[in-house]
């Protein structure tokens, strides 16, 4: 999987969460209920201040198949898996 890269615009996204000051732990559990309520392909916008964010979100999408196509932290744009 490539890298998302930082310095091109931040695209836009079916769907926007905040997840604040969330540990990784509940951060990642919320993230995957959420993903599986939308359709795939659809992408979600995730604001994530916690400090883990940056290697805890690229490492999960890597892990569960979905497809993190932005991120500039605090901000991560994720894309549903197909299946």
């Amino acid at each position: 999987m490539r890298d998302p890269s930082p310095t091109t615009t931040e695209p836009e996204a079916d769907f926007q969460w905040d997840a604040g000051e969330m540990g990784c732990g509940e951060l990642l559990l919320d993230l995957r209920f959420r993903l599986r309520e939308m359709r795939p392909g659809q992408t979600i916008k995730v604001t994530a201040l916690d400090p883990g964010a940056p290697e805890d979100l690229p490492a999960w999408c890597r892990l569960t198949g979905h497809h993190l196509i932005w991120k500039l932290h605090p901000v991560y744009i994720i894309q549903r898996k197909e299946n």
